[in-house]
């Protein structure tokens, strides 16, 4: 288990969770959350997780950076540009992880919460939960490579219109801009996702980062592509793939192992 004041990340099984920690304050992260998200993300790596739940403590997802500290840690063009430098780094880092992330998204998911939700694979939220991206409320710049990742997520108009209103948006409509994947009751938004982990937990580990990678390669360009095709070609000289034949052959459930 990796965890301080803000960032905790816990195994179960094949599975592991990042959580976002910051009681009264609907887990905005201070600068020192940002910087420790990637070592993280790295010692769940190191425990062989099949899928990561990214979430919020409690009943919201993140609020997005700590505001309270910017006149110390952002008061100026020089100390934004390491303060960004590690939200660029989080990001990059939720992005990247080999292995499908599934945010789930209660409450606020705002500013730099939203970035990191949109830098995940798959998004789940409740009924209840909001939506917002107010750096024009700031005054301020987001961040141009998680900018990227909102763009993949919604389009570029409604990356526009999100970014231009700093307004709310809710759940639903959020949904309608293919943000989310699915939306739920409160009640049912942890089984939900239970679910959906399971499922991609028990296939093949290997035919995931293949999947990943490729669709990276499609959304960013050529030199991705040769890496994404370097990790396909793994799949094929794999024990997965021979159990999976042969599970297929024997008509039943393959067991995979990542390897």
């Amino acid at each position: 288990m990796t965890k301080n004041a803000q960032i905790i990340a816990t195994k179960t099984g094949h599975i592991g969770s990042l959580v976002f920690q910051n009681v009264g304050k609907h887990n905005a992260l201070d600068q020192q959350a940002w910087l420790d998200i990637p070592g993280a993300l790295e010692d769940l790596m190191r425990q062989n997780v099949r899928a990561i739940v990214v979430s919020g403590h409690d009943q919201s997802f993140c609020a997005g950076a700590d505001i309270s500290e910017f006149d110390v840690v952002r008061k100026d063009a020089e100390t934004a540009r390491v303060y960004e430098k590690a939200n660029a780094e989080a990001f990059a880092a939720l992005r990247n992880v080999a292995v499908p992330t599934i945010a789930k998204i209660k409450g606020f998911c705002l500013g730099g919460g939203f970035g990191l939700a949109a830098a995940c694979d798959i998004r789940l939220a409740e009924e209840q939960a909001r939506f917002a991206v107010p750096a024009a409320k700031l005054g301020l710049a987001y961040p141009v490579d998680a900018m990227a990742d909102i763009v993949h997520a919604v389009g570029a108009q409604n990356a526009k219109r999100l970014l231009f209103t700093a307004a709310q948006f809710s759940a639903d409509e959020m949904l309608k801009f293919g943000f989310l994947s699915e939306v739920h009751a409160d009640a049912s938004l942890d089984a939900a996702v239970e679910s959906l982990t399971d499922e991609i937990a028990n296939l093949a580990p290997l035919s995931h980062r293949a999947t990943k990678a490729s669709i990276d390669a499609a959304l960013s360009g050529i030199t991705s592509r040769e890496q994404a095709a370097f990790v396909g070609d793994t799949t094929f000289e794999s024990q997965d793939y021979a159990e999976g034949r042969k599970a297929f052959q024997e008509k039943r459930k393959a067991k995979f192992k990542g390897n």
